[in-house]
């Protein structure tokens, strides 16, 4: 009837443009002053929502959590965290009173490494990839000098095992079973700060060995330390890590060394728990994990971290980026905080500089290179620029090309690109493995064995396969997809070319790459590459369209439409494609390319 109809309009018209946007919309046929009577007046629910503030006295400086008090005894009033914070630390020194102190110098240095002049040292460390060593502040990226309550000196770097092993047969004779002939650029430095017992941040590229930096020092920690009360049994070493295939592989090598009977248990996700349970209660002195996998069983009361006494945050930029940040905060909470602390990192973000900042003591930072992303040098690193529709065949061209000892990863951004390419590779007769998130533990860990004994000479990996990935022999590096960020396009690399040996990488290109151009330009020059020129213009067209953003917003392009989101789509009245463009037209940003398969018959 014309009475609905016009009570219906009425409504839409006052949801639509009533004079407040919070206003719940009266319903159809009720005046406003029967609507405020029932649920109040704007006025009213202002003051509501005041007095609500008040009563809890939110700030933005205090955590949301900071409404609630802890005991339940006023849930309306506010806790003093800075209080809390004091009496935590007070609370310290009694809660770790029953526990044995921590032994953590070991280092005796020889008198040629305590002789060496000011330039002596600094030309070593010139030598050895221009080691920088410095009191970490977390202000800067670098600073020279300690704390001021601080009285520490940093031990000169090393050249031989021998300079930090003299006292350790067992050590000297592993590694001479290893076959190494001396140590790497951050071993050098490494091994002398971690024996005297120093926090220490190590930052150096991928392939340059820091798992070992940390694994020896903590094998002669371990085995110096003093018992805990029977009460208190558990590890004595935590290394976390951010990926499960890092976590074997560091398990892989603290096997290799067997010092003094030391047994450790790798725990992560995806994997029997109940073995891992049966690993932890055994008794072992090392556990390697995943934050996620580690934090589940110590809150089922498996695994006691209180016995913890050297810690290790292996790859933290990495297990940062993957949101393990929370995890990590709660498992250092329920170590003791006189502890030993070791972070290894590839790159130097803010978030990793905060964690150091807040849970290491005195850190001394450790970077071989720069500070700045940087590929590894040993690796020849070639672009080719494509289209979508041509990556496969340009991918069979290059196993065609393929040398018999070959060993190659290629890595895409999709898992469902990785099973379709692995697929048509295995229909085409060539032997390949996969490896993604969504693939079984056990299959991942067929696959990577299948690699490492030579059964298959391809693997197609999505990024879970780019960092710690430790396969001496891989020798190529196929970027089928280009990573959005860089730092993955660097570990993505450094997963040939290791242990001082070559390696190769190409990488292909497309037009949906362009706002990754310009940092890929300065990694290739940093390490002395050839850039191509279509790159560089590339680059400078996406340049030139940021500048045009930047100096005038909301422009129109030649058909009239604006660029309302800042992000290079220009948006008009006509009707839209789900990308933002009139079919394809009216966009300033190149064109999405087909992500279909074309694969040739």
């Amino acid at each position: 009837s014309s009475n609905n109809r016009d009570a219906k309009q009425s409504s839409f018209s006052r949801s639509q443009f009533g004079k407040s946007s919070n206003r719940r919309c009266a319903p159809a046929g009720v005046e406003d002053d029967d609507y405020d009577a029932l649920f109040g007046s704007d006025e009213e629910k202002s003051n509501d929502v005041k007095v609500k503030q008040d009563k809890y006295n939110v700030t933005s400086a205090c955590p949301p959590a900071s409404i609630w008090n802890i005991n339940n005894t006023d849930p309306t009033k506010r806790v003093d965290w800075a209080k809390m914070r004091r009496t935590d630390t007070a609370n310290d020194m009694s809660k770790w009173k029953e526990f044995p102190p921590v032994i953590k110098e070991f280092y005796q240095e020889l008198p040629d490494i305590a002789q060496m002049s000011i330039e002596d040292v600094q030309a070593l460390r010139a030598e050895k990839n221009n080691i920088v060593v410095s009191w970490f502040d977390s202000s800067t990226k670098d600073n020279h000098e300690p704390n001021s309550n601080c009285k520490l000196s940093i031990p000169n770097p090393i050249y031989e095992f021998a300079h930090s092993f003299h006292n350790y047969g067992d050590i000297m004779n592993e590694i001479a079973k290893q076959g190494f002939v001396e140590p790497s650029p951050i071993q050098c430095q490494a091994w002398p700060i971690a024996l005297k017992g120093y926090d220490f941040i190590g930052i150096a590229q991928t392939g340059t060995g820091k798992t070992l930096a940390f694994l020896l020092p903590a094998l002669i920690h371990i085995d110096n330390q003093p018992k805990c009360k029977p009460a208190i049994q558990g590890p004595k070493a935590l290394i976390l890590s951010p990926t499960r295939e890092l976590a074997i592989q560091i398990h892989q090598e603290v096997q290799k060394y067997s010092y003094r009977g030391i047994r450790s248990a790798v725990i992560y996700g995806g994997s029997s728990r109940k073995n891992q349970i049966f690993q932890c209660e055994s008794g072992v002195e090392i556990i390697i994990a995943t934050p996620g996998r580690l934090n589940d069983l110590v809150m089922s009361n498996v695994i006691d971290l209180r016995s913890v006494t050297f810690l290790v945050l292996d790859e933290a930029d990495r297990m940062l980026d993957m949101g393990f940040e929370p995890q990590i905060v709660k498992i250092l909470l329920d170590i003791r905080p006189d502890r030993q602390t070791i972070m290894t990192s590839a790159t130097w973000p803010e978030d990793v500089r905060r964690i150091a900042a807040r849970y290491m003591r005195n850190p001394i930072q450790i970077y071989v290179g720069t500070l700045d992303l940087a590929a590894v040098h040993s690796v020849r690193q070639d672009i080719e620029i494509a289209k979508e529709e041509e990556k496969f065949d340009l991918l069979l061209d290059f196993i065609g090309r393929m040398d018999a000892e070959d060993k190659m990863i290629v890595f895409v951004d999709r898992k469902s690109t990785a099973d379709a390419i692995s697929s048509e590779l295995i229909r085409k007769h060539i032997s390949c493995q996969s490896i993604h998130g969504d693939r079984e533990q056990s299959d991942r860990e067929q696959a990577l064995e299948d690699l490492k004994l030579g059964t298959v000479s391809i693997l197609i990996a999505t990024d879970v396969a780019s960092r710690g990935l430790d396969i001496q022999d891989i020798t190529v590096v196929f970027n089928y997809d280009l990573p959005k960020s860089m730092e993955d396009y660097v570990h993505r690399v450094g997963r040939t070319g290791r242990a001082g040996k070559t390696g190769y990488a190409i990488s292909l290109v497309t037009r949906e790459n362009w706002g990754s151009a310009g940092r890929l330009i300065k990694i290739l020059e940093e390490a002395g590459q050839n850039v191509p020129g279509e790159l560089r213009e590339m680059a400078e067209r996406f340049k030139t369209m940021q500048d045009r953003k930047r100096d005038f917003p909301g422009a129109r392009n030649r058909y009239g439409n604006r660029d309302n989101d800042g992000e290079g789509r220009f948006f008009g009245l006509g009707s839209f494609n789900s990308r933002g463009g009139r079919n394809g037209r009216d966009r300033e940003k190149p064109p999405v390319m087909n992500s279909g398969w074309t694969f040739s018959s």
